[in-house]
């Protein structure tokens, strides 16, 4: 609750109160600016760019929406306006991140901008349930497929969604928001469910496992055996017949055992150069650090990020990101010791 003391000592200067007033939003301003932007970077940006702007526009807070309402529109805002800066992102075209010519892919979609967001941020995002409009669950509306399903969105579109079936926002309170009418949300809204729904798994495939879980443990255990050993053979055993793989923001799609076990056994360090996996969790689903051994001296270096999605009892995508730049996000180093035995390395 915003309270009288507190907001009239930050209206006169007082850092601390302003603090004081904002800090209990922070990490789900954060985590509801990166579902719109699809980036972790970019979203502790528009974080601080909205309370740089909320501090200097404080007198202009009439308190007839909440402290948070007030904040989420400010953050909705400055994100929109990020993804009308074209400049913010780099361009990377198809087949630069490979080292050798990457094997025809199953489709192309379009370059899509976006990175997994660690779960040790979680811990700070206050479990508060969302509004009585809501239509997905706090772990449905994190998970890896859902940002990236929003990110194919038009940017407004993108923003009506969270604020309505996320957020739980009233047509009226969101159309305030983003300064618009009831009407254009309403219509707005329509248009991203339907698309959005067409992009999303089919709500009666296999759930996945519980987060943590024994069995999920046992999926993923396989999966990492199959990858360390470089055994196309068995890690297509632990996958579903219609996997994806997606390299984001690379535009080739692989799906099916074929087509993966292809794209693998034609990388020049497949089964040529050791593997490590360190794991760690993003969007709610397992995830690795994945390090390739240098040729020359006992050292495994960064190469990039994979999430995992799971589906029954088998993997039914992987999502590889080749930015090793989010790994202090994770807690990873860039480097490891390698030795003889760091299969079995914890």
């Amino acid at each position: 609750m915003v309270t009288m003391t507190a907001l009239a000592r930050a209206r006169a200067g007082d850092g601390e109160a302003f603090r004081e007033l904002t800090d209990p939003y922070r990490h789900e301003l954060q985590l509801h600016c990166y579902r719109i932007l699809g980036s972790v970077q970019d979203a502790e940006d528009i974080l601080q760019e909205t309370l740089l702007a909320a501090w200097r526009g404080l007198d202009g807070f009439e308190e007839r929406a909440s402290m948070r309402s007030w904040l989420y529109k400010i953050a909705t805002n400055r994100c929109l306006n990020a993804l009308r800066d074209s400049g913010r992102r780099p361009k990377t075209a198809a087949g630069s991140v490979f080292l050798s010519p990457p094997p025809e892919p199953t489709r192309r979609g379009e370059p899509l901008w976006l990175q997994p967001y660690p779960d040790t941020l979680l811990d700070d995002v206050p479990d508060a349930a969302p509004g009585p409009e809501a239509r997905y669950e706090s772990r449905e509306a994190l998970a890896l497929a859902f940002v990236a399903g929003l990110q194919r969105l038009p940017p407004r579109q993108r923003a009506v969604l969270v604020l309505r079936d996320v957020l739980g926002y009233p047509a009226a309170e969101a159309a305030q928001m983003l300064e618009t009418s009831q009407v254009s949300v309403n219509s707005a809204l329509q248009r991203a469910r339907a698309t959005l729904g067409g992009q999303l798994p089919s709500p009666g495939r296999d759930r996945a496992p519980a987060p943590r879980s024994p069995r999920e443990r046992e999926i993923v255990s396989r999966f990492v055996d199959a990858f360390e050993a470089a055994d196309i053979e068995r890690l297509v055993s632990v996958l579903t017949d219609d996997t994806w793989m997606t390299m984001p923001p690379e535009p080739l799609e692989y799906q099916g055992h074929a087509a993966i076990a292809e794209f693998y056994v034609t990388r020049t360090w497949w089964g040529a150069r050791p593997i490590k996996l360190v794991p760690t969790r993003a969007n709610g689903q397992p995830a690795f650090g994945y390090y390739l051994q240098d040729a020359h001296v006992p050292i495994a270096h960064a190469n990039g990020l994979i999430v995992l999605t799971l589906a029954g009892d088998k993997v039914c995508a992987i999502t590889r990101f080749g930015e090793n730049s989010l790994f202090p996000f994770f807690g990873l180093p860039r480097t490891l010791q390698w030795s003889q035995n760091a299969h079995n390395d914890a």
